[in-house]
């Protein structure tokens, strides 16, 4: 498929953050968009606001008409009503995954992967190299605030793309520089088990670098390699890149950066945690080589503005702190409850926990239980379904009882604030993925009752 030969595009799902991107991209090629979404959010508000239509029905009767291409996410079941009369009626239906690896052919790509860590790492990647002079188009996974979009529309021939391993989209790029952040067990609903997500996804994604490309590899990931002449590893005082000397300093984590070939020293990330600084390893590393001075490194990462719903500070108030995460797997909420540990020691941590898939908790029980226990309060909220239906015996009580700490609540949505006391929370963190950030908003208004 030759993208100039599309003008009429409609996406099945286009609320989704990387469904939104594509959209953006072929609304700024002059190609008419359009699309379903189940509900109405902020993002598909935006989207209208850009001059995207969207439904909320799927009504074939009012579909548009003349469409060059129907584009839909896995997440859409095979029974939906739309994709099925657009299957019957010919046009070609891809995945996203798909028309993302037509949209990256022909371009220099650098494509950042992991369970952990990708959307951060891709999004201060595009920006280190546009605030060094690289013009690159970007993808993302989260809407950036440096770019209050998930799509970054350059003039380069360079593109960075967040690769998910999500049913193994990301098997359709053929990146120049590849980045893996982690390898952990996840979607086990669509891989089974984490051997075959090591072989049939990480592995097999790494294996579609280019000849003449890079693997930056997370410290440790290495062992799971046999050919390693591709290989370049990163990691907090161990790899073939370093982070040393971390510290907290006037509320920011500095480091020093210990390259093959060049150490920049004090570099200050505005964005807490040990993880943040795995990720800045990856990203530097990317802008550095293609040219980014030390002093373009260090202004980019000072100001860098990260992502929405990744650590967001929501109140950074003396007394009162409240951070919004979209933390869902038990290695994202240790990252998450461990840099607001260290950034505020002896500060009594809440923590408002809304479970992602009935599937994820089920094989990572044990994981959530031990991550929340490193939590001095535990508001527990119900599992969010997302695609699934649910899985009988499976609930958020599941992790209840697993748990050491006994200073946990289990309650509906609708029943967190009346539940909360303002006055005895110090930080506050709230994890999730699912629709978790409506409440952001209500618990800000809730919270700073206390500081007026």
């Amino acid at each position: 498929m030759k993208l100039e030969n599309i003008h009429n595009i409609y996406f099945i799902g286009i609320g989704g953050i990387g469904m939104s991107a594509i959209a953006r991209y072929f609304k700024g090629r002059g190609v008419q968009v359009a699309g379903y979404d189940r509900t109405e959010t902020v993002l598909t508000k935006t989207l209208v606001a850009e001059g995207i239509p969207v439904r909320y029905a799927a009504d074939i009767a009012s579909l548009p008409t003349g469409i060059d291409l129907v584009v839909y996410t896995p997440a859409v079941p095979a029974t939906h009503a739309e994709l099925q009369w657009f299957r019957a009626q010919g046009p070609p239906v891809l995945k996203r995954s798909q028309i993302l690896g037509i949209i990256s052919e022909g371009m220099r790509t650098v494509a950042v992967a992991g369970t952990h860590g990708k959307t951060t790492t891709s999004t201060l990647t595009t920006h280190l190299l546009r605030s060094s002079g690289v013009d690159c188009n970007a993808f993302l996974g989260g809407v950036a605030r440096n770019f209050a979009s998930n799509f970054v529309a350059g003039t380069s021939d360079w593109v960075v793309v967040e690769a998910d391993e999500f049913d193994r989209s990301f098997l359709t790029l053929h990146p120049d520089i590849a980045i893996i952040m982690a390898m952990d067990a996840d979607h086990l609903d669509i891989y089974g088990d984490e051997e075959t997500l090591l072989q049939t996804g990480f592995l097999a994604f790494a294996k579609l670098l280019k000849p003449s490309g890079r693997l930056l590899l997370k410290a440790g990931l290495e062992k799971h390699f046999t050919d390693r002449s591709q290989i370049t590893t990163f990691g907090i005082g161990v790899g073939d890149i370093r982070a040393e000397a971390v510290r907290v300093e006037n509320g920011f984590f500095v480091f020093d950066y210990y390259g093959t070939e060049q150490v920049i020293e004090g570099l200050q990330h505005p964005h807490p945690g040990r993880h943040n600084i795995e990720n800045a390893l990856a990203a530097i590393t990317v802008a550095v080589n293609m040219g980014a001075t030390p002093t373009q490194i260090r202004e980019g990462l000072l100001s860098f503005r990260g992502i929405g719903r990744r650590f967001e500070f929501q109140i950074r108030e003396e007394r009162l702190v409240y951070i919004d995460d979209y933390a869902h797997h038990p290695a994202e909420l240790d990252a998450a409850i461990g840099a607001a540990r260290e950034l505020y020691p002896g500060r009594k941590l809440t923590g408002v926990f809304q479970p992602h898939l009935f599937s994820r908790t089920r094989d990572f029980v044990e994981g959530f239980a031990a991550a929340l226990d490193q939590l001095d309060e535990v508001f527990l909220l119900d599992i969010y379904p997302a695609r699934e239906a649910p899985i009988p015996g499976v609930s958020s009580r599941i992790i209840v009882e697993h748990m050491k700490n006994k200073r946990v609540k289990l309650l509906a949505k609708s029943e967190l604030l009346e539940n909360m006391d303002p006055s005895s929370v110090e930080v506050l963190l709230t994890l999730g993925a699912g629709d978790i950030d409506t409440l952001v908003e209500p618990l800000k208004n809730h919270l700073l009752k206390t500081v007026a």
